[in-house]
């Protein structure tokens, strides 16, 4: 996931690194069951840009609590931390598909539901859709939610092509379509999951098929248009089209929101859409889960109800334009925010998302081997 309030470039790896060495100094060998005498510390491991640009400075004003906050890049590396275990974080963020399998391995300790009063705030529905991957709401808090799909630069494409498929995944897999927009950059997300569904999608395949010969097909799509894809990117790309760097891109929703804001406030005169493809996309659901090693739970559960609580969500969502999906939020956001279909999507627009499948282990090493090849082009 990726965001606006808390720009990656703007922090130095120094910094990052500092943060490590301060956790694992400080909590790397304490149990979960250290409660009373917590020393008042909270270790924090998320995507960028992915929290109110205030959140975390409120929580330590009211709490006194220290937040070493750290950043990672893919689900995946996360959860080889995970994984590992001790990894001296008390709360981490993560989708559906992964830490439905985290879970099961062991990787997270069970929520004190007694300690999270503001739970009662968070929608059902949804509380239902995260119980697939984790049974019962016992370990996962509901964080924001994206749909996946396409954002495009409307002048930039409509002066290439005047009858560009803008509806559709050709537009992104296609090679007679996608070359009309090489010169003016195309991105795609670095990340293997979300590319290798649409691609699927496009083919009109299960997009959580578990099948070789799908995603070989996938495979074979994305190569045929690797020669005009200009980067793969997770954390910048709004920015780019923003600025007029790059015309199409592969984009998480709330990142699109997020770009066309930028290029009001920064004059650059970009005007852009999104895509929820008529072919179908995902919808990906976040959540704040606390590792079974965390040395400070007790900060981690004032945390997560500090997050729950419906005007704090509410300001992280006005921040970042990321839904979330705590219904007592809903009279906080912002109104243009609440009525855009890319942050809030109308039910004929749900109609066509599909939620990612944990595929398992094996799959996702092959699915890496794919988009090494992808990647690298060879």
């Amino acid at each position: 996931m990726s965001g606006s309030a808390l720009n990656w470039r703007a922090f130095s790896s120094i910094a990052a690194a500092a943060g490590v060495v301060l956790c694992i100094a400080t909590c790397g060998g304490r149990h979960p069951s250290a409660t009373a005498n917590e020393e008042p510390v909270l270790n924090i491991y998320n995507w960028a840009d992915y929290i109110g640009s205030g959140t975390i400075a409120e929580f330590e004003r009211r709490t006194h609590i220290k937040v070493v906050y750290e950043y990672y890049d893919s689900n995946q590396t996360l959860e080889a931390k995970m994984l590992a275990g001790r990894s001296g974080y008390d709360i981490v963020s993560t989708t559906t598909a992964f830490f439905g399998r985290q879970i099961k391995a062991g990787a997270y300790t069970p929520l004190d539901r007694s300690k999270l009063p503001n739970w009662r705030y968070l929608d059902p529905a949804v509380l239902e859709t995260q119980a697939q991957a984790d049974p019962g709401n016992r370990y996962a808090v509901p964080y924001l939610h994206a749909m996946n799909g396409f954002v495009y630069n409307v002048d930039l494409v409509r002066a290439r092509m005047p009858d560009a498929p803008t509806d559709s995944l050709a537009m992104l897999f296609d090679p007679k379509v996608i070359a009309h927009f090489a010169d003016c950059g195309v991105s795609f997300l670095d990340s293997p999951e979300d590319v290798i569904q649409l691609a699927l999608a496009y083919l009109h395949r299960d997009p959580n098929s578990p099948r070789v010969e799908d995603l070989q097909a996938a495979e074979q799509v994305v190569m045929a248009v690797r020669p005009h894809i200009r980067i793969f990117d997770s954390n910048d790309y709004w920015h780019q089209l923003a600025s007029k760097e790059i015309c199409l891109s592969i984009a998480w929703s709330s990142d699109y929101s997020v770009a066309q804001a930028r290029a009001r406030e920064d004059g650059t005169g970009a005007r852009l859409a999104f895509t929820l493809p008529k072919e179908g996309s995902n919808i990906t659901y976040n959540a704040l889960l606390i590792p079974a090693s965390a040395p400070h739970p007790e900060a981690a559960h004032k945390f997560l109800n500090f997050i729950l609580e419906p005007q704090v969500i509410a300001e992280i969502t006005n921040d970042i334009h990321y839904g979330n999906d705590n219904l007592a939020a809903r009279p906080f956001v912002k109104s243009e925010i609440l009525r855009d279909p890319a942050v809030y999507p109308p039910q004929e627009l749900r109609a066509r998302l599909y939620l990612p499948a944990e595929l398992g282990p094996d799959y996702d090493r092959l699915r890496t081997r794919v988009w090494t090849h992808i990647k690298t082009g060879q």
